[in-house]
């Protein structure tokens, strides 16, 4: 793993801001405990999956934000100036957000938006810190918003990070870099690779064949 700053979910909203995720299919849950050490790095994309409600929300309201379509499928390349890239937003992001729930925040659950008041919950991380990286010359389809569920069962959504040593995971709940699957997670569906707009249940898969430069 890499970094060391450890956040919290404050103001009680660790189980409540993400709740209304955990109401997600809960397909390809199953099997990933016994793949391979080399299989365990990577998550595979393993067939179509419907969008989280606040996505198709996140949509209607940003429909700019949903048009970009990846030009090549990519992975990124730890160490280097692509890595350092990532751990300095994530970092930046999980000390500049206030965690807070979508009910006290807006009166209602799963509003998918950036945090321009400095406040938000999981989703909102996620959404932020994928448009900083993508602003920052990353790929797109390196990428991708996933939904889990955490340690209790909840839903909770992380960003995915697809790289030439496996696929590692921003969270709002910590600074630190993991693998998927030594977050203690439960992966459920993510952005596809190829199409932002489509989603995939996940599970585990093998290396990827190519790798960004950057």
């Amino acid at each position: 793993m890499w970094g060391s700053d450890t956040r919290r979910r404050g103001g009680g909203s660790g189980v409540a801001a993400c709740l209304a995720l955990a109401l997600v299919t809960a397909a390809g849950l199953g099997g990933q405990a016994t793949a391979s050490p080399e299989r365990l790095a990577y998550l595979s994309e393993q067939g179509a999956s419907s969008a989280p409600l606040g996505w198709r929300q996140f949509c209607r309201d940003m429909p700019a934000e949903c048009r970009t379509r990846p030009r090549s499928v990519e992975v990124i390349r730890t160490g280097g100036t692509a890595w350092a890239t990532i751990i300095r937003i994530n970092a930046h992001v999980n000390t500049a957000i206030e965690p807070v729930t979508d009910i006290d925040q807006y009166g209602r659950e799963e509003v998918w938006t950036y945090p321009t008041s400095g406040r938000g919950d999981c989703e909102d991380y996620v959404l932020l810190k994928k448009k900083l990286l993508v602003e920052a010359g990353l790929p797109e389809s390196a990428l991708l918003v996933t939904v889990v569920r955490d340690r209790q069962g909840d839903g909770h959504a992380v960003l995915t990070v697809r790289t030439d040593r496996g696929d590692y995971v921003l969270d709002n709940e910590t600074s630190d870099i993991r693998l998927w699957h030594q977050t203690g997670y439960r992966f459920v569906k993510r952005q596809s690779s190829v199409d932002p707009n489509l989603w995939v249940t996940v599970g585990p898969g093998t290396a990827p064949a190519s790798v960004a430069t950057r």
